[in-house]
């Protein structure tokens, strides 16, 4: 278990290079780690150091206390160093001034910082080598490595975020689209822990109500307390109904849709791929099979995620490579939200393979692209119209494109992606608290049931009561341990 007294560092930056990278440093102690490593003046740091090092004096190394001077939410240009010892040819053993790298030093103390400890935040070069001199310096200073998301964690545990709040930083951090940005960054605003909040303060000024009347019934008349709580109860479930019906929507925005291609071989579905990411992500031949593993890309509609899968063609083969990759198709079309199922209007498939792939298409989840209308004759467009007359079909030319635009708009129609957000709405993006809205409602069904029943209030507050917990673990306010490091284990380190 971590100990929270720590003062903790991490890189806060992504990994690779680039032109700045981030070293924080949390803690009480973090103004002292850093007064070890930072200087403003190099040439009167040096000096200091030779006096020193000249004396022979000996414990604590030299310090300009450079950050210990700083103004609280002061940014100073200096220098990164770091003791290093040596020994020459005659087997002295000295030490020498390491100048890491030029940087800015941030200090915010406590409790006006990201985690509501004492912050300083080391702004040099990002690259590798740099970060990772610099952390190690650190920590030989006196930090110890931050777990991941610990900066968060403690952030929560100081009140400077509750736990929804929290959440909504990993899934900005995780954004891919400007829809999955915006609803993110509205649950970091606090807008659903306010309604969550709203709801839950509610139940709990029930709770009281039944309590009193439990403790002193002289003051209960004609089942005011019982009526009373059934209204409460009763506007609580429309606005956690409302909240619930939102996940479709809010899961859409946070991990988009899954598209996988199918077909049979050389039907077009490489084309397609190449058509959606706008450029030859896929490999295209007149050769049968060319594709044999999935090929994935990512593109966006309307600002939703969907990540399009390329399959192997769907045949019988003796090439085990092929098979495999057949099998995987097969497995992919069974969990996609949405398949193209590509259908070639040039060189129809035999009828049997055509009942065969039909037969494990869903026509609710399936669009058929009857492809190659360009070149094919009407008769078979008539045919293949008439075998998926059950699925929303669409004619294309994967050649000029033809038809392009009008896949567009079915599958944004399919998934009504021109509504999916409202700036003032609150959606659940969030299987977890998806989980404990649904919860709560099924205590308030308990709860509503023991009232039309005529059963003591006592009965009722119980499952009012385990409603309110519910929603109490999605801002953190009665949530266990557990879940709370569970949670954070999924951060970043760094975050």
């Amino acid at each position: 278990m971590n100990n929270f007294s720590d003062t903790i560092a991490a890189i806060s930056t992504a990994p690779g290079s680039s032109g700045v990278g981030i070293i924080r440093i949390s803690g009480e102690d973090a103004f002292t780690i850093s007064d070890k490593l930072f200087c403003r003046n190099k040439e009167a740091f040096l000096h200091i150091c030779d006096k020193y090092f000249s004396d022979g004096e000996s414990g604590d190394f030299p310090s300009m206390n450079d950050v210990s001077s700083m103004n609280n939410h002061e940014i100073r240009h200096g220098y990164i160093y770091d003791f290093v010892k040596n020994t020459d040819e005659k087997g002295k053993v000295g030490v020498s001034v390491d100048f890491i790298d030029e940087c800015l030093l941030s200090k915010m103390p406590a409790p006006y910082s990201y985690t509501g400890e004492n912050v300083a935040e080391i702004n040099c070069h990002g690259s590798f080598a740099v970060l990772s001199r610099v952390l190690s310096a650190v920590i030989k200073s006196g930090a110890r490595p931050a777990e991941p998301g610990e900066f968060t964690k403690r952030a929560f545990l100081n009140g400077k975020l509750d736990l929804a709040k929290a959440e909504a930083v990993m899934d900005i951090i995780n954004s891919k689209t400007e829809q999955s940005r915006r609803a993110a960054v509205s649950q970091l605003e606090g807008r659903l822990s306010k309604q969550i909040e709203g709801i839950r303060s509610s139940l709990i000024g029930c709770l009281s109500e039944i309590d009193v009347s439990i403790d002193y019934p002289e003051y209960e008349m004609d089942g005011i307390t019982g009526d009373h709580s059934m209204q409460i109860m009763i506007d609580a479930e429309k606005s956690l109904k409302r909240l619930s019906e939102t996940y479709y929507r809010g899961r859409l925005i946070k991990e988009g849709i899954n598209l996988v291609l199918s077909g049979c071989p050389n039907a077009g579905k490489s084309s397609l791929m190449n058509v959606l990411s706008g450029y030859n992500r896929a490999i295209v031949t007149d050769i049968p099979g060319t594709t044999r593993d999935v090929i994935e890309e990512f593109i966006q509609i309307d600002g939703i995620s969907v990540t399009v899968t390329d399959t192997a063609g769907l045949r019988d083969t003796d090439d085990i490579v092929e098979k495999i990759g057949v099998d995987k198709a097969i497995d992919r079309i069974s969990d996609a939200e949405l398949v193209i199922y590509i259908a070639d209007a040039d060189s129809l498939a035999e009828k049997s393979v055509l009942d065969e792939h039909i037969s494990f298409l869903d026509s609710g989840r399936t669009i058929v692209i009857i492809n190659k209308v360009d070149v094919a004759s009407k008769e078979n467009i008539d045919f293949l119209k008439e075998f998926f007359k059950d699925f929303c079909t669409v004619e294309m030319s994967m050649k000029t494109e033809k038809g392009v635009e009008n896949l567009y708009q079915i599958i944004k129609d399919k998934f009504s992606l021109g509504e999916i957000y409202n700036n003032s709405e609150n959606i659940l993006t969030n299987e977890r608290h998806k989980a404990l809205v649904d919860s709560a409602l099924n205590h308030l069904d308990k709860a509503k049931e023991s009232y039309e029943k005529n059963m003591p209030l006592d009965c009722i507050s119980y499952d009012i009561w385990l409603c309110a917990e519910k929603l109490g673990e999605i801002t953190g306010k009665s949530v266990s341990e557990d879940v709370v490091n569970d949670i954070f284990s999924r951060f970043c380190v760094g975050k």
